[in-house]
């Protein structure tokens, strides 16, 4: 906490870990969860109970899918393209596993033209 006060680097500021879920908790130690009911979404509590199971960690990061400078990916075609053009391992999309690694050369050949559409990350 004291580096937080006292550094007027916010490179450094940022960088002081602040919680046990870094990824979502915001340099003022404040976080924007949203919850999931058994009731309203039945599948979605279900991944997260299995995934808690599975990890001990009851909850997933919801970020934007795409990649910068992309649209969001608003299709099963749009999800297809940045899944193979990026460093993702696995696309679900309704009851639909892909693999990467059962994808390997269609994503060889995709991800240079694909990216050099967008600026670099």
């Amino acid at each position: 906490a004291t580096v937080l006060r006292e550094s007027a680097d916010l490179c450094e500021r940022a960088a002081v870990v602040r919680s046990v879920i870094p990824a979502v908790t915001h340099v003022d130690y404040s976080a924007r969860l949203q919850t999931v009911d058994a009731d309203r979404h039945p599948r979605l509590h279900g991944l997260l109970k299995e995934f808690e199971s599975l990890t001990g960690c009851p909850l997933l990061v919801n970020t934007s899918f795409n990649v910068r400078g992309e649209p969001i990916v608003c299709s099963v075609d749009d999800a297809w393209k940045c899944f193979l053009a990026t460093d993702m391992d696995v696309l679900v999309v309704e009851d639909s596993v892909i693999l990467k690694s059962h994808n390997r050369a269609a994503a060889a050949s995709d991800r240079s033209s694909y990216l050099a559409k967008y600026g670099a990350d």
